[in-house]
């Protein structure tokens, strides 16, 4: 029997930096990671395996983001945990002692119950590099790829396989838009004509119904009737947490993982669990919330691990800050879209601006951004917003991300300290941000 002060189950986004956390917060402990995978994906960046960067090979998190910081790993499968014994047991047959866990066991893909998905060619979008080096050999070959699902993941893989391939590529789409869980309309509309521009398919308000062909799948049938070919069919419509191990220790799990404290401390006192695999409750409602991201799982690794050996961090809620790039056009939200701050009883102000994102417009690089922001007119505070343009959008969602966790007043944002350059950022003047913020402040004042 191995005794360790800390054991983690899970090496990807979530396990990777709780190690390194409890490291940084407690140097006296002894940390194992426990991963089943030789190798480990970094998860968002699965889709440009199959175009920009052209191997699963060139997507891995090293080993030395674990070893270099003092952290023992161990590439194994945890299949057992017994909470009177504080054991951990293995596949091989180890048996690690701990004093506290870490469960990051993350999720995996959804399945549905479409008949034909066990047919050769159905492939899903799993974080097994050997599985999605299989995938892109098909993916390779393929004359005609559906892709059944029109979010992020969906609309990314559509965008890479047209990448050095002449292939025909269509995204079949339950909702009337794709990205139409995050963003607003509009955004959606402009996402879907970069679409359109780059050649791919849209079919949208329909549901898959069937995959067809013997063996091998040779097209998919909708609910409208229409039959489209498909030699390749990838499966990209969510994830569901993988709770096995957390079940049959006997902790509390609910329909979104396992149940989890503000300090994301489970049933167990001793036991902890951070990312896809744990429970989640919006920073605005505190009620559920299915968001499933790395960057959440991230944000829930470094509370989890600096609370270990006593409280110093806690969970305010999941606010979802998202971003993605579609043909020459970025797109990035944060907090709650119009609709969905509407549907949840706010009443609202809405303050929008759009100008170039270099100053003057001459700039190299420059591309007109729009910013959208969603505030709450009772308390002036900001619930959200929505970005696009050039590739600094990502950023600006993460300021947008920062100013809602803080509570931020249209005021606070119109007088935001800024530093701008021409070759980087819009004119002080034009600011897109400040001065959404400023037409809120004109709507609250109707």
């Amino acid at each position: 029997m191995k005794k360790t002060d800390v054991v983690i189950i899970g090496g990807s986004a979530a396990g990777i930096p709780a190690a390194i956390t409890c490291r940084r917060h407690y140097p006296d402990k002894n940390v194992l990671l426990i991963r089943k995978e030789k190798q480990v994906q970094i998860p968002c960046g699965i889709p440009y395996i199959f175009g920009t960067v052209n191997s699963p090979d060139n997507n891995l998190i090293p080993d030395n983001a674990v070893t270099n910081n003092g952290i023992e790993l161990l590439v194994d499968e945890a299949e057992r945990i017994d909470r009177e014994k504080k054991n951990v047991y293995t596949k091989s047959g180890e048996i690690i002692n701990y004093d506290k866990l870490i469960l990051s066991t993350g999720s995996t893909p959804l399945d549905l119950p479409i008949p034909g998905l066990d047919k050769e060619n159905v492939f899903k979008v799993k974080k097994d590099t050997p599985y999605l080096g299989a995938l892109l050999e098909k993916m390779n070959d393929a004359k005609d790829i559906v892709i059944l699902g029109g979010g992020f993941i969906g609309v990314e893989f559509a965008d890479e396989c047209k990448k050095n391939r002449d292939a025909n590529v269509t995204i079949v789409e339950l909702l009337p838009h794709c990205l139409m869980l995050a963003f607003e309309d509009e955004f959606c509309k402009e996402a879907e004509e970069s679409l359109k521009e780059k050649g791919i398919n849209l079919v949208t308000g329909v549901k898959l119904e069937e995959v067809l062909g013997d063996e091998k799948v040779t097209g998919v049938k909708l609910s409208d009737g229409r039959e489209i070919k498909a030699d390749l069919l990838l499966v990209a419509v969510g994830v569901r947490p993988n709770v096995t191990l957390a079940e049959g220790a006997g902790l509390e799990t609910d329909r979104g993982g396992i149940v989890v404290d503000s300090c994301m401390k489970t049933s167990d006192e001793n036991i902890f669990a951070c990312g896809d695999c744990t429970s989640k409750k919006s920073f605005f409602t505190n009620k559920p919330s299915g968001l499933k991201l790395a960057s959440i799982a991230t944000m829930e690794a470094r509370i989890a691990g600096a609370n270990l050996f006593g409280k110093r961090r806690e969970n305010n809620g999941v606010v979802g800050v998202f971003s993605t790039v579609v043909g020459d056009k970025a797109f990035g939200m944060a907090g709650l879209t119009e609709k969905i701050a509407r549907e949840s009883g706010y009443d609202i102000a809405i303050g929008q601006a759009e100008s170039p994102n270099r100053h003057p417009g001459g700039m190299p690089g420059m591309a007109k951004m729009k910013v959208k922001l969603v505030f709450n007119k009772k308390s002036g505070e900001i619930i959200g917003g929505q970005v696009r343009g050039g590739h600094s959008v990502g950023e600006l969602a993460n300021t947008i991300s920062a100013c809602i966790q803080k509570k931020m007043t249209a005021d606070d944002i119109a007088t935001f300290q800024l530093g701008t350059h021409p070759a980087v950022t819009a004119s002080p003047i034009a600011y897109q941000l400040v001065n959404a913020a400023e037409m809120a402040i004109k709507d609250m004042r109707g």
